[in-house]
């Protein structure tokens, strides 16, 4: 009996943990401008800035000013940060 009520405080313990993350990557991620957002999934999807540029007829400086906003609005320190972000924030 004592260990399943530590097994299931355990599990309540990890799903608050999950949550707190979640809804720290949707503030992180509502920080963002709707470009910001749109190009945000384009990274995430594994384009490269020239190839947004060109999609949304924009410079390829553009797109790189926006990523690294992008990355200091999020905190984010690598592209494997944004992604689980993001992934998070679902």
């Amino acid at each position: 009996l004592l260990a399943s009520i530590d097994r299931a405080l355990e599990l309540t313990r990890n799903s608050m943990t999950l949550s707190a993350w979640h809804e720290e990557a949707v503030k992180r991620i509502a920080k963002l401008m709707p470009r910001e957002h749109q190009i945000m999934e384009l990274v995430i999807a594994g384009h490269k800035n020239k190839t947004i540029a060109a999609e949304l007829g924009t410079s390829q400086r553009t797109v790189e000013h926006h990523r690294a906003a992008i990355m200091k609005k999020t905190g984010s320190k690598s592209l494997s940060d944004l992604v689980r972000l993001s992934i998070a924030a679902v």
